[in-house]
């Protein structure tokens, strides 16, 4: 059950995306969250897509527009933990783009497969610069999902950098452990190595 909140909180993450208003130029956490999920659902439900063969454009465009609003960097030092100062400079530009590239697909595809008008409810938001919490909850026919959204102010921008589902499983704590079980016995070189298969076995699959 847990594996399968966690699916239905990651398509949820990956929902928070496109760009700022331009009459909105400081939107608050909550606006921002609400912001990006109310664009991608137009994307979504926009008809142009439900055609056969445009799923990949789909694709194409939820990505174009949700990468630049993640906090990548900030993801990837906080996912490896500690054994980031392990890793070069051009180590972590390396691993940094093929994580969030292996996130995207990832979670794209939940975005497509799992969409089925759910509603969201925004409950608060807990704001302590330069990182923020927002509060929601998710719900789907019977069932009611609290997922919490950890933001980080970054350049004047509000961006994601973590999720919190049900009782504070996190996200980045997930991938963490999974991590950190190959850190403790290869260098950074083999988990960037590993990344990188799965990417383009993820790629593969979606030609």
């Amino acid at each position: 059950m847990i594996l399968k909140r966690w699916s239905v909180a990651i398509t949820i993450w990956c929902l928070l995306v496109g760009t700022v208003g331009a009459g909105n130029a400081s939107p608050t956490p909550m606006d921002f969250v609400k912001e990006r999920i109310d664009q991608i659902i137009t994307i979504l439900n926009d008809p142009t897509y439900h055609t056969p063969g445009q799923k990949g454009s789909q694709r194409d465009r939820i990505w174009e527009v949700s990468q630049p609003m993640f906090d990548f960097k900030e993801i990837s030092r906080r996912t490896v933990g500690p054994k980031w100062d392990l890793f070069s400079e051009a180590e972590k530009e390396q691993f940094t783009h093929v994580f969030s590239s292996f996130l995207g697909n990832t979670y794209i595809d939940k975005i497509q497969g799992e969409y089925h008008n759910e509603q969201i409810v925004y409950l608060k938001e807990l704001v302590k610069e330069p990182l923020a919490l927002v509060r929601t909850k998710l719900v789907r026919e019977s069932v009611e999902i609290p997922i919490d959204y950890r933001l980080r102010r970054n350049d004047n921008q509000w961006k994601v950098y973590d999720i919190l589902v049900e009782n504070g499983v996190s996200l980045v704590q997930n991938y963490r452990v999974q991590f950190r079980s190959i850190l403790e016995k290869e260098p950074p070189a083999e988990l960037i190595r590993r990344l990188e298969q799965k990417l383009q076995e993820q790629n593969h699959a979606l030609q």
